[in-house]
């Protein structure tokens, strides 16, 4: 924190204001205040410039391309760790000691079933739902099967039951949400597998034929859980805040989250990247001709999956996850006409200068989009892939909120509509 102040002048007046500065010299003027000092309030939107909380979660720094998770750099973790060590990093704070770990791992593998009831919810929604809609309900669902979840200011072991419920649930009702997509039989969850694992086995394993986990596979969804486990205030993460901020219940603040981030601008963005493939693929797979459509300014054709809003760098989680999806093509040797399509546009794009000095360089929902394509995820559970990774990071930010007892959430505006008037009734109308 900081001492200095700011200096803000209006109609003649100076006022004051704190500067506040985090750990790694980020900078903020407090404006808490502002409006009960000088009757005026900010805009900005989109909260573009805009600090709603002060959290000790993830460090984003979008300039130099750094990533951390509780001060841990992305690349460490994504190498060394296992996505529920990762998860129980970012939602307790610390890494776990090994008998903390068994603990959590014990917990969450007692209770990756659902209810049996909830079969039949899956069982009314017609086949062209989709997934995350489905998904969405199915977690707000949960709350009515926990009715103690609905008091958020329970002790703490039955916080984290709650937390574990969910973390354990969701890849049970990410495959479901498939599996009846498709009319499939459900698959129950495989205790003797891990986490990763078990969620291939639900999507993959049919009742009469045996399915084996590939590791390369199941190596690299672990690093894309882990990628995209969190990313500071987000769209859909601020959701989960905003709605966790009126004391809803976890489940309820979740499924908000997954509903965020179910939009093309956010979460469907890998999704966005597959149907841009198929696009120029449908047209003849003619790389170049596509690139300097893109160059075009007259064009409405744009790129997906190059460049970021944040990370006016390379994305640094596309510098990881860029080997992992190489080690999936080299291993399953898929002949996929949108992958050949895919690789071209990677060496074009990293090669070209006009690409290279605007930053527009490959992102992790390039390479997400490309790696799901070829492990045999369809396009429309991308974003539930992307729900199930961002889980832990939508729990640590709810649980950092309540346990910090932040205000409710309620931006202020600027009204721009007609002045008073009278009511004309309908007969002089």
């Amino acid at each position: 924190m900081s001492t200095d102040i700011a200096k803000i002048e209006l109609e003649g007046k100076s006022y004051e204001l704190p500067i506040v500065i985090g750990t790694e010299n980020e900078k903020a003027i407090d404006i808490a205040k502002l409006r009960a000092q000088t009757k005026y309030i900010t805009l900005d939107p989109g909260f573009k410039n805009t600090g709603s909380t002060k959290s000790a979660i993830t460090y984003l720094d979008g300039e130099n391309g750094v990533l951390r998770y509780r001060g841990y750099p992305i690349e460490q973790l994504a190498e060394n760790a296992s996505f529920l060590e990762v998860a129980y990093l970012l939602i307790y704070g610390e890494l776990p000691t090994k008998e903390q770990y068994d603990e959590f791992i014990a917990s969450i593998t007692n209770h990756t079933l659902v209810h049996e009831d909830m079969k039949q919810f899956f069982e009314a929604y017609p086949p062209k739902a989709h997934p995350m809609g489905v998904l969405s309900s199915m977690v707000c669902s949960l709350s009515t099967f926990y009715p103690e979840s609905l008091d958020p200011d329970r002790d703490e072991n039955a916080v984290n039951l709650t937390i574990h419920r969910l973390i354990a649930k969701l890849p049970t009702l990410a495959a479901w949400s498939y599996k009846n997509k498709m009319r499939h039989p459900f698959m129950y969850p495989n205790n003797n597998l891990d986490y990763c694992e078990n969620f291939l086995h639900m999507m993959f394993a049919m009742p009469t034929s045996e399915y084996k986990v590939d590791p390369v596979v199941a190596s690299a969804l672990n690093k894309l859980l882990i990628l995209h486990a969190d990313h500071e205030q987000n769209c859909s993460t601020s959701t989960v805040r905003i709605v966790g901020s009126s004391h809803a219940n976890l489940y309820a603040s979740i499924s908000a989250g997954i509903s965020a981030l179910w939009g093309p601008l956010h979460g469907g963005a890998n999704q966005a990247v597959i149907e841009m493939l198929e696009q120029i693929n449908a047209d003849g797979g003619d790389v170049d001709k596509w690139v300097e459509k893109a160059k075009d300014k007259n064009d409405p054709f744009r790129l997906m999956g190059f460049g970021h809003r944040v990370y006016k760098n390379f994305d640094p989680r596309a510098k990881i996850i860029k080997k992992a999806c190489d080690e999936i093509l080299n291993k399953l040797g898929i002949d996929d006409p949108l992958l050949e399509v895919a690789k071209k546009l990677e060496a074009v794009a990293l090669e070209d200068e006009y690409f290279k000095a605007r930053n527009l360089y490959p992102n992790v929902d390039f390479y997400s989009g490309i790696i799901y394509k070829a492990i045999g995820i369809p396009t429309e559970m991308f974003t539930v892939m992307f729900a199930i990774g961002r889980l832990p990071g939508w729990i640590a930010q709810w649980k950092e909120m309540r346990e910090n007892n932040e205000p409710i959430g309620r931006p202020r505006q600027i009204y721009i509509g007609e002045n008073e008037r009278d009511f004309i009734p309908m007969a002089r109308r």
